[in-house]
């Protein structure tokens, strides 16, 4: 197994480096069509600052199928440069009013101990935030008490779940207003921001202000209008067992590129790389599952309302 493993990731390392060096300046996306062929919606010396509806490409090729009541979910293939020249999009689009979101805390004996393998019958389980260590960074509410404090950069955002099932997005790290309300069950932050206000991309994923040509494995989140979660894993798709595993993947700003062209108007990434993993359950009830190699401390997880299913770990 440890052999077959090594040669896999040799394997694909020498896929990335035969895909050729790649100009940050002027970088691409496109779907891959069944055609064989791809279509552009994205290049970066022309990249939009704002983005104000869905890309009408991405809209007409992405087939949504029924998960459980509230949920959809879609495969997408694309492609990019270097090592980001096949990838699949993962993506799952949740209707509020029709779920019951909380967090898990997955923490044992002071280590992260959550997986997919723990999401039960839940419709849809993902990581949430980014971990420092062994703990989520910045700020955690769960059943109405702070688990942790708020953290702090400008590049932060929050999903905050009100008892009513209502929930709201607060980009910046000033969450003060939320603290200490009665009415907030959940909460988390994460970062960086990948959109905010309404759809615009921070100027610090335009001016080179974070990391803008670092690859990885990509998992995200996001709020559209017409206050939809959006949630999108990427995954590498080559024909290489266990590759699609491996932290290969996209940019920051190709990952804000992807959530905008998608329809959101607020995004943010979640831990990715081998930490990025995504449950979803389909109408027939039966798990779709894309793992991570390595246990989380905190999960997001979702119940459809009307579907009669029960929280993992509760």
């Amino acid at each position: 197994m440890i052999g077959r493993g090594i040669a896999g990731v040799i394997a694909v390392a020498l896929f990335a480096a035969a895909a050729g060096p790649v100009g940050h300046e002027d970088t691409t996306l496109a779907v891959r069509l069944p055609s064989g062929e791809s279509r552009l919606f994205w290049r970066a010396s022309r990249a939009s600052v704002r983005w104000t509806e869905a890309d009408a490409t991405l809209r007409g090729v992405v087939s949504w199928h029924p998960g459980q009541p509230g949920v959809e979910w879609a495969t997408l293939p694309i492609a990019g440069q270097g090592e980001a020249h096949a990838l699949t999009l993962v993506l799952a689009r949740i209707d509020p009013r029709a779920m019951s979101f909380d967090l898990v805390w997955g923490i044992e004996r002071d280590r992260p101990a959550w997986t997919i393998d723990r999401a039960g019958d839940a419709a849809l389980a993902l990581n949430a935030g980014m971990f420092v260590e062994r703990l989520p960074w910045g700020w955690v509410v769960m059943n109405g008490r702070e688990r942790l404090p708020p953290g702090r950069g400008p590049l932060s955002s929050a999903l905050v779940g009100l008892a009513d099932g209502r929930l709201v997005w607060v980009d910046g790290d000033d969450v003060s207003t939320w603290r200490g309300r009665r009415d907030v069950r959940f909460a988390f932050q994460s970062y960086p921001t990948l959109l905010a206000g309404d759809g615009e991309v921070p100027l610090a994923l335009r001016d080179g202000g974070i990391d803008g040509a670092h690859r990885d494995a990509r998992l995200a989140l996001g709020l559209d209008r017409q206050e939809r979660l959006l949630v999108v894993l990427t995954r590498l798709d080559v024909p290489i067992p266990g590759a699609d595993r491996l932290p290969f993947g996209l940019t920051v700003p190709e990952m804000a590129a992807v959530m905008g062209a998608l329809g959101t108007r607020h995004a943010m990434l979640l831990d990715g790389g081998i930490s990025a993993q995504l449950a979803i359950s389909d109408s027939a009830g039966h798990a779709k599952e894309w793992k991570g190699l390595r246990k989380v401390p905190l999960a997001l997880v979702a119940v459809s309302v009307r579907g009669g299913g029960t929280h993992p770990d509760k």
